[in-house]
């Protein structure tokens, strides 16, 4: 079985290979949390893959395409935390964005995903 840090290495890097929002959720454990932080956590597979299929779609003012590029990546046992430089592609225009996250992992899946990110700095760079 792959190790937490493994698993994390290989997620973010399926952000970068345009992989689906139902590919991208597999990763996860049923009853997984994500959580953007300051927004509204997310509960279960299912409302992952649904909250990914929302804001990566075409045309404005989706989301084209991600990359998750780590900057640094350690783990400690089942806990893995990465720095990030989230880079979004949106119709005519790409931005990148500092992020912190953790990650919870458990049987090598993902059963917790918490996203610390500059709220002001996402919104004002979406347009």
């Amino acid at each position: 079985m792959e190790s937490p840090i493994e698993v994390v290495r290989r997620f973010c890097a399926a952000w970068a290979q345009d992989t689906g929002a139902a590919e991208l959720a597999a990763f996860f454990t049923d009853d997984a949390v994500y959580h953007n932080i300051p927004m509204a956590p997310i509960t279960g597979r299912e409302a992952i893959a649904e909250t990914i299929s929302s804001f990566i779609r075409p045309g404005p003012p989706g989301i084209e395409r991600i990359e998750f590029r780590v900057v640094n990546i350690a783990a400690d046992g089942p806990i893995v935390l990465t720095e990030r430089v989230d880079v979004f592609t949106l119709p005519g225009k790409t931005f990148e964005l500092p992020v912190m996250g953790t990650f919870e992992v458990a049987d090598g899946k993902i059963k917790a995903w918490r996203d610390y990110f500059d709220v002001n700095q996402l919104t004002s760079r979406m347009g």
